[in-house]
């Protein structure tokens, strides 16, 4: 396993596989990014063997274990463990060892929220939260939920969302929406795109240029977006 691990780059390291750090590890396989689990509980392990994903036993806030684990490779690394103080924890040395990478955490209760935050995450996640505010949302807006569903089914090829990120040397560098061809020939939208600096703009002009290092969010069918990618990669 730790043969393995040591081979992997750019992966990401889901800290916690309860319940939700499980679906969270299957949904990135699926989409065939490497995932390294640290789980410290051993009687998760008959679990993991079945999912077929790589993983240690041990403490996730142990230096050595991240480092096991590949975090100065790692693109990314999510804390979903037990308690939110572990969280902080394991944000405050991840950030540390890794300064560069993306920290996703989980927090349990709201409090926490910026705890995590100025510990170094980048983003902060409450399921309890976003699993109210989605109840609410299919009460009042559930012909939104229904789109917003339909796009984010894995299973649907009919169209949906992704995120495309301009690379150096890409065809469509300094290219403008209109004379892209990504409406015409592709049948693709652009719902906004995301500059470097973290500033958004949603409905681009069609004047607007892909500049290196933009963000772009579109939405169309699954092999429209593939031949994007390839025109953004470079």
């Amino acid at each position: 396993m730790d043969n393995q691990i040591e081979k992997l780059d750019d992966h990401y390291i889901v800290c916690g596989y309860g319940r939700i750090g499980r679906i969270l590890t299957q949904y990135l396989i699926q989409k065939y990014i490497n995932v390294v689990v640290i789980e410290k509980d051993p009687a998760h392990a008959v679990q993991l063997d079945g999912d077929g994903v790589l993983y240690l036993i041990g403490e996730a806030v142990d230096e050595n274990m991240l480092i096991r684990a590949g975090i100065r490779q790692a693109s990314g690394i999510v804390a979903g463990l037990e308690t939110d103080d572990e969280n902080i924890q394991l944000v405050q040395l991840a950030r540390q060892l890794n300064p560069d990478f993306f920290i996703v955490a989980r927090a349990s209760r709201d409090a926490f929220k910026k705890p995590l935050e100025d510990a170094g995450a980048h983003k902060v996640i409450s399921p309890y939260d976003i699993g109210a505010r989605r109840m609410a949302h299919a009460i009042l807006r559930p012909t939104v939920i229904k789109f917003l569903e339909t796009a984010f089914n894995d299973e649907s090829t009919e169209f949906q969302f992704e995120e495309i990120r301009v690379r150096q040397g890409a065809k469509l560098a300094n290219v403008s929406l209109m004379d892209s061809g990504i409406r015409q020939e592709m049948n693709l939208i652009v719902i906004a795109i995301q500059d470097k600096n973290g500033d958004m703009m949603f409905n681009p002009k069609a004047d607007t240029q892909f500049v290196v290092g933009d963000t772009i969010v579109v939405m169309g069918s699954a092999k429209s977006i593939k031949q994007l990618e390839i025109l953004m990669q470079g």
